[in-house]
């Protein structure tokens, strides 16, 4: 049967949880979780992204915890000494997040179902790009995750661009797996790969793209000069599970398309 009582410390164990009919075993939640909206108002939040109500976990008893990169980690063993099993995944990649969906199926006893659900996904991930393929041509993107440094997209989100019909202007950093490594020490580097789409996810705060054409030389920049700038809210493209793959990645697809019909 698996754990039946789950705490889920970042969002995609929800969203990916709720989406296989197994939402009853979470017994928590973490406070950034917009998807599925029903969660927000049935189960308690419990958790931030770096810190968590260790308190509040341990009265609901979890058998247990699941959550998210080298971020949590301190989470992760405060838990662990409290005697709670925890999973900490660091999936980075698409593959990765499919293969993330299938694992946790098979925990809950719904690997069939995890299994089924990842290959739809996988299908409409290929139609998406075969339709990105029929492009007379790719754009240059650059993908912003915060302003203040700049810091460029992660894995994940470079792959998505290309499946959208784009080039992330920053693969070698997309490589890298921690936020520091892809700081942009000189935002001027963005202005030598002359992005023709901006996009910006800047987690949990609004976009400005005003404030981003404003910085110095960036008017040089194809996306700035054709007012190519576009947001995707963070919980749509940031977090490595369901909604990147879906609507994350159909909102950049549609940017690009658009840009494409502007140029045909």
């Amino acid at each position: 049967m698996g754990p039946r009582r789950i705490v889920c410390l970042t969002e995609e164990p929800t969203e990916t949880l709720y989406a296989l009919g197994e939402q009853d075993r979470i017994v928590g939640i973490s406070g950034f979780t917009v998807r599925p909206a029903i969660a927000r108002k049935e189960k308690p939040k419990v958790s931030a992204f770096t810190s968590a109500k260790i308190g509040e976990i341990l009265k609901l008893r979890p058998d247990f915890v699941i959550g998210f990169s080298d971020i949590q980690a301190d989470i992760a063993a405060e838990l662990v000494r409290h005697g709670i099993e925890v999973w900490i995944s660091n999936h980075r990649s698409v593959d990765g997040i499919l293969d993330y969906i299938r694992r946790l199926g098979a925990l809950v006893g719904a690997g069939e179902r995890a299994n089924a659900w990842a290959g739809e996904l996988r299908r409409g991930l290929e139609t998406i790009a075969a339709e990105a393929a029929t492009l007379p041509r790719r754009p240059r993107v650059y993908f912003e995750e915060w302003d203040e440094p700049p810091i460029t997209g992660i894995a994940w989100v470079a792959e998505l661009v290309r499946i959208a019909g784009g080039d992330d202007i920053f693969p070698e950093r997309a490589a890298e797996p921690l936020a520091k490594q892809r700081i942009l020490e000189d935002p001027r580097e963005v202005v030598a790969r002359a992005p023709d789409i901006i996009v910006g996810s800047w987690c949990g705060k609004k976009f400005q793209p005003g404030k981003v054409a404003a910085r110095p030389g960036w008017d040089a920049i194809p996306a700035v000069r054709d007012g190519e700038l576009h947001e995707i809210k963070s919980p749509l493209i940031l977090q490595p599970g369901p909604a990147a793959l879906t609507d994350g990645v159909r909102a950049l697809a549609a940017i690009v398309q658009r840009w494409a019909e502007r140029r045909s």
